[in-house]
């Protein structure tokens, strides 16, 4: 018997009401080369040994930052994680948590949520967190939604260079609505061209978002964007990196309406791409507009604090139609790592891993712009991470260096660009900067 044991009668009712005439009409939106056309070819079951072993020789074909030097960036950085994060949210009452709908026995985790909050404003300069949401595209897909919802208007202006995953991720979430677009602005020297900006962005326009630093490591001048999209009645959106705000200005400080951000960086591994921490923070106007989970704080009939869900607006709580997004739920765990990050390092240590990936990638792009046949590709401010215009193809240095133990960093050819992106971050020794040009050199 299925697990679902829904007839043939019942599928055809349910296709009939959703208004397709097959299933394979209800899933038209998935590529054909993407869909299985015949069973799964699963191999016989193994033992649990043989399970551990199969697992040991699948991992062992990755390629981990532990015995590699890592120049990979990108939107997930190898910066140095305390022992004590581990530590802390391996605890079971953290672990094994699960989803706080009973508050009066959820005190601890919504306590961790409210702590989590309260940094994250104070990071990004912000009124209000939510509890976090899956990553940093689907955040700023979210913060997207809610401008339109806000603005009533259909269409968003990206200034400057957004990273790719987070475009085709923004792309699905709003094109699949209807009469809704995303409009990429003129670039110039690697970010946002002002002037044909303010051409762009005018009263049909919901939302202007600019990365913070793009996805190529520029510095974006934030302010002039900030002002052309709130002259046109626009959200200001801002995708902002969270180590990046130990040394720069904070989104809340030039105006940001709404402030989102990959939270990988603040205590998570890199995990081969998850589970990340998406960061949503608005100002207090746009309070009752946020998606997903809000913690508040309360006193109970002693007089006690305690801690609930507040101000609910997900789909599980209230109508659907009055839903603002139907998100369901927080990466809690992730979330409390961030917590025991930013707890642990203070704002003088988050200022200080902030400080020391600048001025090693700024020493590395030095010393890399003065080998023969490569240079930096844009003349712009940068932070963390850049692009390097190589004397042969970036995939071929990537092989190359990945021999000698080194990631080199990212292949931009991957998403249509070109150049090789390196990141910095403060975990790199000047040995192992240094090493890294001579060894650019000879593979050149």
């Amino acid at each position: 018997m299925p697990f679902i044991a829904n007839t043939d009668s019942d599928r055809k009712e349910m296709l009939r009401e959703i208004g397709v005439a097959s299933f394979v009409d209800l899933i038209a939106d998935i590529p054909p080369q993407l869909r299985l056309k015949e069973p799964l070819d699963l191999p016989p079951a193994l033992s649990e040994p043989g399970v551990q072993m199969l697992m040991e020789q699948l991992a062992s074909a990755n390629t981990p930052t532990a015995k590699h030097v890592s120049y990979l960036g990108g939107g997930a950085y190898d910066h140095y994680m305390p022992a004590a994060i581990n530590t802390i949210v391996s605890r079971s009452e953290f672990y094994t948590a699960y989803t706080p709908y009973q508050a009066e026995v959820s005190q601890g985790t919504l306590q961790a949520i409210y702590e989590y909050q309260s940094m994250i404003c104070r990071l990004y300069d912000m009124d209000t967190a939510n509890a976090s949401l899956y990553d940093g595209a689907t955040a700023l897909a979210e913060a997207v939604s809610m401008a339109m919802a806000v603005t009533g208007r259909t269409k968003v202006v990206i200034a400057g260079k957004l990273h790719p995953n987070s475009l085709h991720v923004l792309k699905t979430f709003i094109e699949a609505g209807g009469d809704r677009s995303v409009v990429q602005n003129v670039l110039q020297d690697g970010v946002c061209d002002t002037e044909s900006l303010e051409k762009t962005v005018d009263n049909s326009v919901a939302a202007v978002i600019v990365q913070q630093p793009n996805f190529c490591g520029c510095l974006e001048e934030v302010d002039v964007i900030g002002e052309i999209a709130h002259a046109n009645g626009a959200l200001f959106i801002v995708s902002a990196d969270p180590v990046s705000l130990g040394i720069l200005e904070a989104p809340g400080n030039y105006g940001a309406d709404i402030a989102v951000g990959e939270g990988q960086p603040l205590g998570s591994a890199l995990n081969f791409g998850g589970p990340y921490l998406g960061i949503f923070a608005v100002k207090k106007d746009y309070v009752r507009k946020i998606p997903g989970r809000l913690v508040g704080m309360t006193k109970d009939r002693a007089g006690e604090d305690g801690f609930i869900l507040t101000l609910q607006t997900r789909e599980q709580h209230i109508r659907r139609e009055k839903a603002t997004s139907n998100i369901c739920t927080n990466q809690a765990l992730n979330a409390l790592q961030a917590v025991v990050y930013l707890s642990l390092l203070g704002k003088q240590g988050l200022g200080e891993v902030a400080e020391h990936s600048l001025q090693k990638s700024h020493y590395l792009a030095e010393k890399i712009a003065n080998l023969p046949g490569y240079s930096l590709k844009y003349d712009r401010p940068f932070f963390r991470e850049f692009v390097v215009e190589t004397p042969v193809p970036a995939g071929v240095i990537v092989e190359k260096m990945l021999e000698q133990g080194i990631l080199a960093g990212y292949d931009l050819s991957a998403v249509g660009d070109e150049g090789l992106l390196v990141a910095v971050t403060e975990k790199r020794t000047k040995e192992q900067l240094d090493d890294f040009v001579r060894k650019l050199g000879a593979v050149s």
